[in-house]
């Protein structure tokens, strides 16, 4: 269980977040000049170079929108440059990709966070350019939303690339292209010009993996613990039945992959706060505002709560709560993570991804009226950004290509490298922890410095 430091601030994490950015903008200079555009994206680490890895191009988005957190934090033009020519001249066909579950992940981390930037006056406005943003930004949510499966009674969802049956827990945060091209009011066209709103389908998404993805406690099934997660929901096509839970990167679908976790407690989270600042009128085919808000919040407690009883003291969870070797472990949650124990890896990417959705749900609270609950949760992500944000997660090495130590991306195909000596995978970074660290912790900054809260949609 998480050990959470009430009296935690984030202006007291502030040198931490001056040493990440010191060492990202080191790290960020080298992969420009030694990354090879044509092996595709960076993916991960091995031997503390960064290598790519066919399957989908989904952490394109993270590697130039690092650039672009950089320059938010620091104001280096540099880096600003870096990230707005790799956005315009890599990112257009992710802006199209009708096979992929991940317009989130690559188009709001690029075209978003720019188009962010210029509505905050971070970087000039120009009326093209901002155009060119939006355009991405509303075709981007409208090919991700028309990648759906219609269950039926008024629920559904946008499929995985494992096909029409499979519903992920990750793409959870993928709805943020819905909601940013909502937002820039834009429609998905069907057949016969029919109208289909961007912001119905991501309440019909959001609640199609509650009822399915998210566990409550309610004896669903034999492991039905308030708050688990199941990776994958598996569909029979013929009729819209749910047939089982599944895992592409877990351990078992029994158990709690617990970056899928990360994924959806951060979703949750900030939808919560997308929704909150959309017009009452909006709501009335789902009940009315105040019901979607309490279903969502209902979702991101659970989870929460489930990811700070089921980590060890210092907020760095093992890869998978049912993996095997952690029998071997003793009393695991009661001490802090051990990434370089002998039987299972720690996963500080879903750590780091984990923790900002604890910042938002504890923020919403706040706001809320539930103070008090709301600072627990704030408290437990500013305490695992401080111990992200230290030795032996952050990498300080110039001779590392990675920013975040201890990140693991697919344990079950043993994609994740294993260095002489060790059993076990350890030491190694990944793209998508490597940026959420650096979201989380212009997040933390910008709050200790009295800067606009960080959000993914702003103001339009």
């Amino acid at each position: 269980m998480i050990a959470i430091d009430q009296t935690i601030t984030p202006a007291g994490l502030l040198p931490a977040i001056d040493r990440l950015f010191k060492a990202s903008g080191q790290k960020l200079a080298r992969m420009e000049k030694e990354w090879d555009v044509s092996k595709g994206s960076p993916v991960f680490t091995v031997g503390g170079t960064y290598t790519a890895r066919g399957w989908t191009e989904w952490t394109q988005g993270f590697f130039y929108g690092s650039y672009i957190l950089q320059f938010d934090a620091t104001e280096e033009a540099r880096f600003l440059e870096s990230g707005r020519n790799g956005t315009a001249l890599h990112m257009a066909t992710h802006v199209s990709h009708v096979g992929v579950h991940d317009h989130g992940f690559n188009n709001i981390s690029t075209y978003g966070n720019l188009h962010r930037l210029m509505r905050e006056g971070r970087i000039p406005l120009d009326g093209w350019e901002k155009q060119f943003y939006e355009l991405a930004l509303k075709v981007s949510g409208a090919v991700q939303a028309a990648r759906w499966t219609d269950l039926g009674s008024d629920q559904g969802y946008i499929y995985s690339f494992n096909g029409p049956h499979s519903l992920f827990a990750d793409t959870i945060r993928s709805l943020r292209s819905l909601a940013v091209a909502h937002q820039l009011g834009h429609l998905l066209m069907g057949e016969r010009d029919r109208k289909i709103s961007l912001l119905t389908r991501l309440i019909r998404h959001a609640e199609t993996t509650a009822r399915y993805n998210v566990y409550f406690g309610e004896g669903r099934d034999a492991f039905d613990v308030r708050g688990r997660v199941a990776h994958e929901s598996i569909f029979n096509l013929n009729d819209g039945s749910y047939r089982c839970p599944s895992t592409q990167q877990g351990y078992s679908p029994f158990s709690t992959w617990t970056r899928g976790l990360a994924w959806v407690l951060c979703g949750y989270a900030e939808e919560l706060e997308f929704l909150s600042a959309i017009a009452g009128s909006e709501f009335v085919e789902f009940g009315g505002k105040e019901a979607v808000l309490d279903r969502f919040l209902h979702t991101a407690l659970a989870v929460a709560d489930f990811y700070c009883e089921y980590t060890p003291t210092d907020g760095v969870p093992y890869w998978d709560t049912g993996a095997p070797g952690l029998a071997h472990l003793g009393d695991y949650l009661e001490r802090a993570a051990e990434p370089l124990n002998d039987y299972e890896p720690v996963d500080s990417s879903a750590a780091v991804i984990a923790a900002q959705g604890l910042l938002r749900l504890g923020g919403y609270l706040r706001q809320t009226g539930r103070r008090k609950e709301g600072e627990r949760y704030f408290n437990a992500g500013l305490t695992i950004a401080r111990t992200l944000f230290n030795e032996p997660y952050l990498s300080m090495s110039a001779d590392h290509h990675g920013l975040i130590l201890h990140s693991i991306y697919h344990r079950p195909n043993g994609w994740d490298y294993v260095p002489p000596g060790r059993k076990i995978p350890c030491g190694e970074a990944t793209m998508w922890g490597d940026y959420h660290a650096r979201e989380l912790a212009l997040m933390i900054l910008r709050m200790a410095k009295g800067r606009p809260y960080l959000t993914f949609f702003g103001k339009v």
